[in-house]
């Protein structure tokens, strides 16, 4: 699949999912932009084939995302963005009886709000510009409810919600928008299991293993390239929501 001269925005792109879907558009030659709450480190940005651009800002912070992306868009050589990934998130778990309200409300507030910060300026773009692909990043826990997870299932559950009413909005602009919802993924939080979790869990997923951030960014690719798909949310999760 190739998607030289596009432009691929990927939020929280400095580790994990976002990072591979970043490197996957890289390898496909699509442009990058990528995104971090925090200053990227330099072999992140060193580890592309094309220098990416690179932004920083909390996108819980609503003024501060639609400054970055304004400036952005005001850059000279800037051409605007093809394909939008909203990546970023946080969890801050807890049983539902002992969540604090500002826990729920900040894992709500970055992972549904800061997705619409950042799509609502470039969705306005998209608008005029009459093309776009808009991917956002739900979670198998949005579909079907974690124990601990409250304000994170809420928060994805919404993420879907705003993924359907985009996609019937942009579609007569012939922009496209849909989700991804991973399940359990190789990462820190995986690795750093019991064996007794991590065999509870595998026994709940029929094919038996943890995905990988790669079979994540495979299917970004697909939804970018696949022009007859929106409003969709695809699982990746090896059976465990079926």
């Amino acid at each position: 699949m190739d998607f030289s001269n596009q432009t691929v925005l990927v939020t929280g792109s400095s580790r994990g999912i976002g990072l591979a879907v970043a490197h996957a558009f890289d390898d496909a030659g699509a442009n990058l932009i990528l995104h971090g709450r925090s200053p990227l480190k330099e072999e992140v940005i060193n580890s592309f084939s094309k220098k990416p651009r690179t932004l920083q800002f909390d996108i819980a912070d609503g003024e501060a995302s639609e400054a970055a992306l304004k400036a952005l868009y005001k850059e000279e050589d800037f051409d605007g963005i093809d394909i939008l990934v909203n990546n970023a998130g946080i969890t801050k778990d807890q049983l539902a009886m002992g969540m604090k309200l500002e826990d729920f409300a900040a894992v709500v507030n970055t992972n549904l709000t800061g997705t619409f910060n950042v799509t609502q300026p470039v969705f306005k773009k998209m608008i005029r510009q009459k093309h776009g692909v808009i991917i956002n990043m739900a979670s198998v826990v949005g579909q079907m409810g974690n124990i601990g997870q409250a304000n994170y299932a809420a928060s994805k559950a919404g993420v879907i919600g705003l993924t359907k009413s985009l996609s019937k909005e942009g579609a007569r602009r012939n922009i496209r928008v849909n989700a991804i919802a991973p399940g359990m993924i190789v990462s820190d939080m995986t690795d750093a299991l019991s064996d007794k979790a991590r065999e509870a869990i595998l026994n709940e997923i029929p094919l038996s293993r943890f995905g990988t951030v790669e079979d994540v960014a495979d299917v970004a690719l697909f939804l970018a390239g696949n022009d007859y798909i929106t409003g969709q949310t695809i699982t990746v999760d090896g059976g465990l929501y079926i």
